[in-house]
C-alpha cells in the first residue's frame, strides 16, 4: 500500500511543538476567559434560586417530636 500523501506530517502543522502563532494563543486565552466569565455569571444568576429553595424547604419541614 502506498503512503497517504494527503495527510500533513506533524512538522508541517503550524501549531506543532509550541510553534503556534501569537494570534492563535491570544484567541484561545480569550475563549477560556469568556467561558469562565459566562460560568460565573450563570452561577451568580442561579444563586438566589438556590437560596429560596433552601428557605422554602426549611419552612415546610415537619418538626420532629
Amino acid at each position: 500500500m502506498s503512503k497517504n500523501k494527503g495527510e500533513p506530517t506533524l512538522e508541517k502543522i503550524d501549531d506543532y511543538n509550541g510553534n503556534e502563532s501569537k494570534q492563535k494563543r491570544n484567541t484561545v486565552r480569550l475563549i477560556v476567559i469568556l467561558l469562565v466569565l459566562f460560568g460565573a455569571a450563570l452561577y451568580y444568576l442561579k444563586q438566589p434560586v438556590l437560596d429560596q429553595a433552601v428557605e422554602i424547604q426549611e419552612k415546610t419541614q415537619i418538626p420532629s417530636k
